[in-house]
Protein backbone atom coordinates (compact mmCIF):
# COMPACT_ATOMS: atom_id res chain seq x y z
CA UNK A 1 0.00 0.00 0.00
CA UNK A 2 1.24 3.51 -0.81
CA UNK A 3 0.10 6.57 1.10
CA UNK A 4 0.58 9.12 -1.67
CA UNK A 5 -0.40 12.23 0.27
CA UNK A 6 2.10 11.82 3.09
CA UNK A 7 4.76 10.08 1.04
CA UNK A 8 4.71 6.95 3.20
CA UNK A 9 5.24 3.43 1.95
CA UNK A 10 4.07 0.30 3.77
CA UNK A 11 6.66 -2.46 3.54
CA UNK A 12 6.44 -6.21 4.00
CA UNK A 13 8.48 -8.17 6.50
CA UNK A 14 8.21 -11.42 4.54
CA UNK A 15 11.83 -11.34 3.37
CA UNK A 16 13.86 -13.63 5.66
CA UNK A 17 16.58 -12.04 7.74
CA UNK A 18 19.06 -13.68 10.10
CA UNK A 19 17.70 -13.72 13.65
CA UNK A 20 19.77 -11.90 16.28
CA UNK A 21 20.56 -13.81 19.46
CA UNK A 22 17.70 -13.11 21.88
CA UNK A 23 17.35 -13.11 25.64
CA UNK A 24 13.92 -11.43 25.66
CA UNK A 25 14.78 -9.05 28.51
CA UNK A 26 12.22 -6.70 26.98
CA UNK A 27 9.33 -9.17 27.04
CA UNK A 28 6.32 -8.22 29.19
CA UNK A 29 4.73 -11.61 29.94
CA UNK A 30 1.36 -10.30 31.07
CA UNK A 31 1.06 -8.28 27.81
CA UNK A 32 2.10 -11.03 25.42
CA UNK A 33 -1.18 -12.96 25.31
CA UNK A 34 -3.19 -9.75 24.81
CA UNK A 35 -0.77 -8.58 22.11
CA UNK A 36 -1.09 -11.92 20.30
CA UNK A 37 -4.86 -11.61 20.45
CA UNK A 38 -4.62 -8.18 18.80
CA UNK A 39 -2.58 -9.86 16.07
CA UNK A 40 -0.52 -6.99 14.73
CA UNK A 41 1.11 -3.66 15.48
CA UNK A 42 1.42 -0.67 13.11
CA UNK A 43 4.80 1.06 13.27
CA UNK A 44 5.39 4.45 11.63
CA UNK A 45 9.13 5.11 11.31
CA UNK A 46 11.71 7.23 9.53
CA UNK A 47 14.37 4.55 10.01
CA UNK A 48 15.37 3.14 6.62
CA UNK A 49 13.88 -0.25 5.84
CA UNK A 50 17.27 -1.91 5.34
CA UNK A 51 18.00 -1.28 9.01
CA UNK A 52 14.53 -1.41 10.52
CA UNK A 53 13.14 -4.59 9.01
CA UNK A 54 15.79 -6.94 10.45
CA UNK A 55 15.24 -5.40 13.87
CA UNK A 56 11.45 -5.72 13.78
CA UNK A 57 11.78 -9.28 12.47
CA UNK A 58 13.25 -10.15 15.89
CA UNK A 59 10.06 -8.85 17.51
CA UNK A 60 7.83 -10.77 15.12
CA UNK A 61 9.69 -14.04 15.69
CA UNK A 62 9.67 -13.62 19.47
CA UNK A 63 6.01 -12.64 19.88
CA UNK A 64 4.11 -13.92 16.87
CA UNK A 65 2.70 -10.40 16.47
CA UNK A 66 2.72 -9.17 12.87
CA UNK A 67 4.52 -5.86 12.32
CA UNK A 68 3.01 -3.52 9.73
CA UNK A 69 5.96 -1.24 9.04
CA UNK A 70 5.28 2.12 7.40
CA UNK A 71 8.27 4.22 6.46
CA UNK A 72 8.48 7.91 5.60
CA UNK A 73 10.41 11.05 6.43
CA UNK A 74 9.90 12.73 9.79
CA UNK A 75 7.95 15.51 8.08
CA UNK A 76 5.70 13.08 6.19
CA UNK A 77 5.03 11.00 9.29
CA UNK A 78 4.27 14.00 11.50
CA UNK A 79 1.92 15.38 8.85
CA UNK A 80 0.04 12.10 8.61
CA UNK A 81 -0.19 11.78 12.39
CA UNK A 82 -1.68 15.29 12.55
CA UNK A 83 -4.22 14.55 9.81
CA UNK A 84 -5.26 11.24 11.33
CA UNK A 85 -5.30 12.77 14.80
CA UNK A 86 -7.79 15.45 13.77
CA UNK A 87 -10.08 12.68 12.54
CA UNK A 88 -9.48 10.59 15.69
CA UNK A 89 -8.48 7.68 13.47
CA UNK A 90 -7.08 4.51 15.00
CA UNK A 91 -4.50 4.00 12.30
CA UNK A 92 -1.10 3.61 13.98
CA UNK A 93 0.33 2.22 17.20
CA UNK A 94 4.01 3.13 17.52
CA UNK A 95 6.10 5.91 15.98
CA UNK A 96 9.92 5.86 15.80
CA UNK A 97 11.49 9.08 14.49
CA UNK A 98 13.86 11.84 15.55
CA UNK A 99 10.91 14.19 16.05
CA UNK A 100 8.23 12.38 18.07
CA UNK A 101 8.35 15.26 20.56
CA UNK A 102 7.29 17.68 17.83
CA UNK A 103 3.86 16.06 17.56
CA UNK A 104 0.94 17.56 19.52
CA UNK A 105 1.17 16.00 22.99
CA UNK A 106 -2.54 15.15 23.02
CA UNK A 107 -1.89 12.65 20.22
CA UNK A 108 0.77 10.77 22.20
CA UNK A 109 -0.12 8.38 25.00
CA UNK A 110 1.52 8.65 28.41
CA UNK A 111 2.99 5.29 29.28
CA UNK A 112 5.59 3.51 31.43
CA UNK A 113 8.14 1.08 30.02
CA UNK A 114 9.85 -1.58 32.15
CA UNK A 115 13.03 -1.13 30.09
CA UNK A 116 13.16 2.60 30.88
CA UNK A 117 15.21 1.78 33.96
CA UNK A 118 18.11 0.88 31.66
CA UNK A 119 18.03 4.07 29.57
CA UNK A 120 20.25 7.12 29.88
CA UNK A 121 18.44 10.02 31.60
CA UNK A 122 18.44 12.00 28.33
CA UNK A 123 16.30 9.24 26.81
CA UNK A 124 13.31 9.57 29.14
CA UNK A 125 10.79 12.37 28.66
CA UNK A 126 9.48 14.10 31.75
CA UNK A 127 5.86 13.61 30.69
CA UNK A 128 6.34 9.91 29.72
CA UNK A 129 5.10 10.49 26.15
CA UNK A 130 8.29 9.19 24.52
CA UNK A 131 11.47 7.24 25.27
CA UNK A 132 14.81 7.26 23.48
CA UNK A 133 15.55 4.84 20.66
CA UNK A 134 19.04 6.08 19.73
CA UNK A 135 21.04 9.26 20.11
CA UNK A 136 22.61 11.65 17.60
CA UNK A 137 25.79 13.35 18.79
CA UNK A 138 26.79 16.45 16.80
CA UNK A 139 30.45 17.23 16.15
CA UNK A 140 32.64 18.53 13.32
CA UNK A 141 34.49 16.16 11.01
CA UNK A 142 37.42 16.42 8.64
CA UNK A 143 39.26 14.72 5.78
CA UNK A 144 42.45 13.34 7.30
CA UNK A 145 44.37 13.69 4.02
CA UNK A 146 43.45 17.32 3.54
CA UNK A 147 43.73 18.54 7.13
CA UNK A 148 46.49 17.65 9.56
CA UNK A 149 45.25 16.72 13.01
CA UNK A 150 47.60 19.31 14.56
CA UNK A 151 45.76 22.06 12.67
CA UNK A 152 42.30 21.25 14.04
CA UNK A 153 40.61 24.10 15.92
CA UNK A 154 40.12 23.86 19.66
CA UNK A 155 36.90 25.91 19.79
CA UNK A 156 34.35 27.35 17.41
CA UNK A 157 35.96 30.77 17.91
CA UNK A 158 39.26 29.25 16.79
CA UNK A 159 37.48 27.52 13.90
CA UNK A 160 36.19 30.90 12.69
CA UNK A 161 39.78 32.21 12.58
CA UNK A 162 40.95 29.48 10.16
CA UNK A 163 40.34 31.60 7.06
CA UNK A 164 42.54 29.35 4.89
CA UNK A 165 39.60 26.91 4.86
CA UNK A 166 37.20 29.45 3.35
CA UNK A 167 34.85 27.69 0.94
CA UNK A 168 36.15 24.25 1.93
CA UNK A 169 33.84 23.83 4.92
CA UNK A 170 30.25 22.56 4.78
CA UNK A 171 27.23 21.99 7.00
CA UNK A 172 23.88 20.31 6.44
CA UNK A 173 21.03 22.75 5.87
CA UNK A 174 18.88 21.15 8.58
CA UNK A 175 21.39 21.39 11.45
CA UNK A 176 19.03 23.33 13.67
CA UNK A 177 19.83 21.12 16.67
CA UNK A 178 23.50 22.10 16.36
CA UNK A 179 22.55 25.77 16.21
CA UNK A 180 20.29 25.43 19.24
CA UNK A 181 23.15 23.82 21.16
CA UNK A 182 25.47 26.71 20.28
CA UNK A 183 22.94 29.25 21.56
CA UNK A 184 22.20 27.25 24.71
CA UNK A 185 25.91 26.92 25.51
CA UNK A 186 27.14 30.43 24.70
CA UNK A 187 24.07 32.58 25.20
CA UNK A 188 22.43 34.56 22.41
CA UNK A 189 24.85 37.47 22.03
CA UNK A 190 28.04 35.41 21.92
CA UNK A 191 26.41 32.68 19.82
CA UNK A 192 25.34 35.21 17.19
CA UNK A 193 28.87 36.59 17.02
CA UNK A 194 30.50 33.17 16.74
CA UNK A 195 28.12 31.93 14.05
CA UNK A 196 28.46 35.26 12.22
CA UNK A 197 32.27 34.95 12.27
CA UNK A 198 32.07 31.35 11.03
CA UNK A 199 29.89 32.39 8.11
CA UNK A 200 31.85 35.52 7.23
CA UNK A 201 35.33 33.99 7.49
CA UNK A 202 34.69 30.45 6.20
CA UNK A 203 31.72 30.89 3.83
CA UNK A 204 30.43 27.37 4.62
CA UNK A 205 28.62 25.49 1.87
CA UNK A 206 25.07 24.49 2.85
CA UNK A 207 24.42 20.91 1.78
CA UNK A 208 21.45 18.54 1.74
CA UNK A 209 21.74 15.28 3.68
CA UNK A 210 23.96 14.28 6.59
CA UNK A 211 25.07 10.97 5.10
CA UNK A 212 25.80 12.59 1.75
CA UNK A 213 27.88 15.22 3.55
CA UNK A 214 29.85 12.59 5.46
CA UNK A 215 30.62 10.85 2.17
CA UNK A 216 31.61 14.12 0.51
CA UNK A 217 34.13 14.85 3.26
CA UNK A 218 35.45 11.31 2.97
CA UNK A 219 35.83 11.81 -0.78
CA UNK A 220 37.65 15.13 -0.32
CA UNK A 221 34.95 17.36 -1.78
CA UNK A 222 35.09 19.33 1.47
CA UNK A 223 37.96 19.51 3.93
CA UNK A 224 35.82 19.86 7.06
CA UNK A 225 32.30 20.20 8.37
CA UNK A 226 31.12 22.69 10.94
CA UNK A 227 29.00 19.80 12.19
CA UNK A 228 27.67 16.38 11.32
CA UNK A 229 26.22 13.34 13.05
CA UNK A 230 29.07 11.46 14.68
CA UNK A 231 27.74 8.01 13.76
CA UNK A 232 27.62 8.91 10.05
CA UNK A 233 31.22 10.12 10.06
CA UNK A 234 32.22 6.81 11.62
CA UNK A 235 30.17 4.86 9.08
CA UNK A 236 32.11 6.51 6.25
CA UNK A 237 35.40 6.08 8.10
CA UNK A 238 34.76 2.36 8.60
CA UNK A 239 34.16 2.03 4.86
CA UNK A 240 37.80 3.02 4.38
CA UNK A 241 37.46 6.75 3.65
CA UNK A 242 40.00 9.18 5.18
CA UNK A 243 37.70 11.00 7.59
CA UNK A 244 37.32 11.35 11.34
CA UNK A 245 35.51 13.18 14.12
CA UNK A 246 36.85 16.02 16.24
CA UNK A 247 34.71 17.46 19.00
CA UNK A 248 34.32 21.06 20.14
CA UNK A 249 32.23 22.52 22.94
CA UNK A 250 29.33 22.20 22.87
CA UNK A 251 28.42 18.71 21.69
CA UNK A 252 24.70 18.98 21.10
CA UNK A 253 22.81 15.72 21.37
CA UNK A 254 19.27 14.76 20.55
CA UNK A 255 17.55 11.41 20.83
CA UNK A 256 15.47 9.59 18.28
CA UNK A 257 12.28 8.67 20.08
CA UNK A 258 9.59 6.04 20.43
CA UNK A 259 5.99 7.11 21.04
CA UNK A 260 2.61 5.38 21.26
CA UNK A 261 -0.61 6.71 19.75
CA UNK A 262 -3.29 7.80 22.17
CA UNK A 263 -5.67 6.12 19.69
CA UNK A 264 -3.59 2.97 19.21
CA UNK A 265 -5.66 0.23 17.56
CA UNK A 266 -3.47 -2.42 19.22
CA UNK A 267 -2.58 -0.92 22.64
CA UNK A 268 -1.07 -4.07 24.19
CA UNK A 269 1.06 -4.84 21.14
CA UNK A 270 2.05 -1.17 21.04
CA UNK A 271 3.39 -1.23 24.60
CA UNK A 272 5.24 -4.47 23.98
CA UNK A 273 6.72 -3.12 20.72
CA UNK A 274 7.84 0.13 22.36
CA UNK A 275 9.53 -1.80 25.17
CA UNK A 276 11.24 -3.96 22.56
CA UNK A 277 12.45 -0.90 20.61
CA UNK A 278 14.34 0.46 23.63
CA UNK A 279 15.46 -2.99 24.80
CA UNK A 280 18.98 -4.38 24.69
CA UNK A 281 18.45 -6.72 21.73
CA UNK A 282 16.95 -4.09 19.44
CA UNK A 283 19.52 -1.47 20.39
CA UNK A 284 22.43 -3.88 19.94
CA UNK A 285 21.17 -4.79 16.49
CA UNK A 286 20.65 -1.12 15.62
CA UNK A 287 24.22 -0.41 16.78
CA UNK A 288 25.42 -2.84 14.13
CA UNK A 289 23.90 -0.44 11.61
CA UNK A 290 25.72 2.49 13.23
CA UNK A 291 23.05 3.83 15.58
CA UNK A 292 24.32 5.23 18.88
CA UNK A 293 22.57 3.41 21.75
CA UNK A 294 20.86 5.10 24.68
CA UNK A 295 21.73 2.22 27.00
CA UNK A 296 24.97 1.80 28.93
CA UNK A 297 24.83 -1.98 28.43
CA UNK A 298 25.04 -1.73 24.62
CA UNK A 299 28.40 -1.00 22.99
CA UNK A 300 28.79 1.69 20.36
CA UNK A 301 30.02 0.86 16.88
CA UNK A 302 32.97 1.34 16.74
CA UNK A 303 33.57 0.63 20.46
CA UNK A 304 35.66 3.80 20.92
CA UNK A 305 33.15 6.07 19.17
CA UNK A 306 32.62 8.31 22.18
CA UNK A 307 36.31 8.79 23.03
CA UNK A 308 36.62 12.07 21.04
CA UNK A 309 33.67 13.46 23.00
CA UNK A 310 35.21 12.92 26.43
CA UNK A 311 35.81 16.13 28.33
CA UNK A 312 33.40 18.06 26.13
CA UNK A 313 30.16 19.65 27.33
CA UNK A 314 27.11 17.69 26.26
CA UNK A 315 24.08 19.90 25.55
CA UNK A 316 20.79 18.01 25.11
CA UNK A 317 18.51 19.61 22.55
CA UNK A 318 14.87 18.66 22.35
CA UNK A 319 12.38 20.41 20.10
CA UNK A 320 8.69 20.78 20.80
CA UNK A 321 6.00 21.45 18.18
CA UNK A 322 6.99 25.11 17.66
CA UNK A 323 10.77 24.88 18.14
CA UNK A 324 11.81 23.48 14.78
CA UNK A 325 10.21 26.39 12.92
CA UNK A 326 11.93 28.86 15.23
CA UNK A 327 15.40 27.36 14.80
CA UNK A 328 14.96 26.76 11.08
CA UNK A 329 14.15 30.44 10.62
CA UNK A 330 17.23 31.45 12.65
CA UNK A 331 19.43 29.00 10.73
CA UNK A 332 18.30 30.55 7.46
CA UNK A 333 18.92 34.03 8.83
CA UNK A 334 22.43 33.37 10.17
CA UNK A 335 23.85 30.80 7.77
CA UNK A 336 21.96 31.45 4.54
CA UNK A 337 21.62 35.22 4.94
CA UNK A 338 17.88 35.15 4.37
Amino acid sequence: MVFARAGLVALSLTTPFPVFAQTFDWMIPDKLAAAKAEGSVVVYSSVNEGEALPVWKIFEDATGVKVQFVRGSDVAINSRIAIEGRAAQKSWDVVVTTSVSQNPPQLLAQYDLPEAKNLLPIAISADRRWYGHSINYNAPSYNTKLVDKSELPTSFEDFAAKTKWKGRVAIDGTDTQWLAGIFQFYGEAKARKIVGDLVRNLEPVITDGHLALARQVGAGEYALTLNNFVNLTYAVKMSGAPTDVFALDPVSAHVAQVGISVNAPHPNAALLAANFAVGREAQARSAEFGRMPVRADVATNPPDALVPLKGRTLVPTLFGPQDDRKWSKLFDELLRGR
